[in-house]
């Protein structure tokens, strides 16, 4: 069932409150299923966004804070090309390699912020690296390599949809409560009818039954 069936679902259920409020058939529990369909309304109106909200801003300043960390204690640094590691990969495809299949391992020297010399065997953004290239390397204050630090923009990203996921699971769990409810109450409706079929079945359809 797609969305905008279940949402038919609940306003039809929710105009039953007016039809039913004065119809002799009406039972107890269809003004309960109306009165929760109702609820359900409100709850994936209101209540859902105000947790999609509330969840987007705590990530939102938990990861800028995050990216305000990060900007303070990665550097970038220039590493030097002494030579290329053999078995990197050579000649990628270009229309199906990615980026960092078109990287290659080298070994390299760098300068940490702290002024120390570093070498080591790297990730290096170049396709064909020969001695003496160079190449930018992300690092800590030590010299030790990281990854690039997270920037504002893919920050604000992470926040929006996580807020949008915590809204939409929200939405989830009302209705799947909602259907729950109704489906223990359909349940019981049918236990009390084979009950009273029981009852009644011996005799159905006898002239006198009943008298």
């Amino acid at each position: 069932m797609t969305d905008a069936e279940r949402g038919c679902g609940t306003v039809r259920a929710i105009g039953g409150l007016w039809r039913w409020r004065h119809n002799p058939l009406r039972r107890t529990t269809d003004l309960v299923e109306a009165w929760l369909a109702l609820a359900t309304l409100v709850l994936i109106l209101v209540v859902s966004p105000l947790i999609g909200a509330l969840v987007g801003i705590a990530a939102q300043d938990a990861l800028q804070q995050s990216v305000r960390e990060q900007q303070q204690t990665r550097h970038k640094v220039t590493a030097i090309v002494v030579r290329k590691v053999d078995g990197s990969p050579l000649d990628p495809d270009p229309e199906t390699s990615t980026a960092r299949d078109r990287s290659s391992r080298v070994v390299a020297d760098w300068t940490a912020p702290d002024g120390t010399a570093r070498h080591g065997t790297v990730q290096a953004s170049l396709e064909n690296p020969r001695p003496g290239e160079r190449f930018t390397l992300w690092t800590d204050d030590r010299g030790r390599i990281v990854g690039r630090p997270l920037d504002p923009a893919t920050a604000s990203t992470h926040a929006v949809l996580a807020g949008f996921g915590a809204a939409v699971l929200a939405v989830g769990a009302v209705e799947g409560a909602r259907r729950l409810i109704v489906w223990r109450m359909v349940r019981r409706r049918y236990a009390r009818w084979d009950q009273a079929w029981d009852k009644a079945g011996p005799d159905w359809g006898r002239t006198g039954t009943g008298s």
